[in-house]
């Protein structure tokens, strides 16, 4: 059995590594010149490495523990340790200061807000959105909308885009209700998704989360082929052609469902990966690298919210062996497009003044690293593709139903763990699976 897997992510990797176990021939092609995807690992001084993609998991994600064990990896706690910064005038004015990560804002409104969130993840069937209660009227709303009809104290609508951006990278107006409520079920319940300590954030992959994909490229040696973005995939009735080059039994395709829509299928799919509504996951993520982590000296967590930007939220990323400071910041939602269309220059200025601003005493950074996933090519955002108005609806049914002889994989095609490596991981595993019992002879 031969296979071509289209993507060198968590997912394309999984798949391509599980039907290599099973004795397929597997080709692994790859539009970058790394492997990884959305991980993607940034030196930030010799041999010291943070994650300028995917980071944190938790203990629910079972799929990536176990390829970290088989890999030989190992995870270290997230640093939360200490007071947390939040300026939500909206100005660069007033910072607060509180001995947790629970904003200076009204404690009932906020609990209201998640109160009608954790209502609405209830609602949603978790294995198919699409058939959910009311699924048609949450898909046809967006966050916005919903934020609009039912968040009266300001003090929620204040702080609901900053949750939003945090969560999902998301705009309120980007995404529908139905996405914002499966997203959150999806990646098991609002509460454990903003949780570090127990909770999705819980930890980080030692030396970066990176290291899993190269790993895994390593075990298959010269099957994997760089620098190669697949245009064309053309079926008949004994095979598949990929290119005009690469002839197979099966495809697997494991990109984001805007670049998947890219590629000349024939025949074409009943129906596209992303529906109109689909937009790119609105993420930058800035980092700013210290001689050591300053904050701590002043009982500070590094951690911080912020409603003017252009950092939406920041957290101590430092490597737990010492040797330097790391504060990563999260440009999300429409400050992202902003904060991207600046020259780099005007993003290190941006990015530092407001750190100085949230952390008094902080020395001038030796350095700022910036990773714009809006205007990555090979990526299309991150975390993920935003589902819009009407998107669920529409592609939801045939999410994972192959097409003929191809298979599609990917954290957008996981409705458990959605967005997250998780969520891809599961993906590789499940794509891997139909091709072993629809082709394998």
């Amino acid at each position: 059995m031969r296979v071509v897997v289209v993507g060198a992510g968590l997912a394309g990797l999984t798949a391509a590594t599980r039907l290599a176990a099973a004795g397929a021939d597997v080709t692994v092609l790859e539009a970058r010149e790394r492997v990884g995807g959305r991980t993607h690992g940034l030196e930030i001084a010799p041999g010291t490495w943070v994650d300028a993609g995917a980071a944190y998991l938790g203990e629910r994600h079972t799929a990536l523990l176990d390829l970290l064990a088989d890999l030989g990896l190992k995870t270290v706690p997230t640093a939360m340790e200490g007071a947390s910064r939040f300026a939500l005038d909206g100005t660069d004015g007033t910072v607060e200061q509180r001995p947790g990560r629970f904003p200076p804002l009204a404690a009932v409104a906020l609990g209201d807000l998640f109160d009608r969130l954790e209502a609405l993840t209830r609602r949603v069937d978790p294995a198919a959105p699409w058939l959910s209660e009311g699924a048609a009227d949450l898909d046809a709303t967006t966050a916005a909308q919903w934020a609009r009809d039912n968040l009266a104290h300001p003090d929620a609508r204040t702080f609901f885009p900053l949750f939003l951006g945090e969560m999902m990278a998301a705009a309120p107006g980007d995404v529908s209700v139905l996405h914002m409520a499966f997203y959150l079920r999806s990646g098991g319940g609002l509460r454990y998704l903003n949780a570090f300590e127990g909770g999705a954030q819980d930890s980080r992959v030692d030396g970066g989360a990176h290291q899993a994909a190269q790993i895994l490229a390593a075990r298959l040696g010269d099957r994997v082929v760089l620098g190669h973005p697949v245009t064309a995939v053309h079926q008949d009735t004994h095979g598949v052609t990929v290119d005009g080059r690469y002839r197979c039994d099966a495809v697997v395709v494991a990109v984001p469902p805007l670049l998947a829509d890219a590629i000349d299928f024939r025949p074409a799919p009943a129906a596209p990966r992303a529906g109109r509504g689909t937009v790119p996951g609105c993420a930058v993520k800035v980092h700013l690298v210290y001689p050591s982590p300053a904050w701590r000296e002043h009982g500070l967590s590094g951690w911080s919210v912020s409603a003017a930007g252009p950092l939406t939220s920041t957290v101590d990323d430092s490597p737990a062996g010492g040797g330097a400071g790391v504060l990563t910041g999260f440009v999300t939602g429409a400050d992202a497009h902003r904060f991207g269309a600046l020259g780099a220059a005007e993003q290190r200025a941006a990015a530092t003044r407001q750190a100085a601003r949230l952390f008094p005493g902080l020395p001038e950074p030796v350095a700022v690293h910036v990773t714009d996933w809006v205007h990555e090519r090979y990526s299309r955002g991150c975390y993920a593709a935003l589902m819009g108005p009407g998107d669920w609806l529409a592609t939801g049914p045939r999410l994972r139903e192959p097409h003929h002889r191809v298979h599609w994989a990917g954290t957008e095609t996981s409705t458990e763990f959605f967005g997250l490596m998780e969520g891809a991981i599961r993906s590789g595993h499940r794509a891997a699976s139909e091709v072993i019992i629809r082709h394998q002879r």
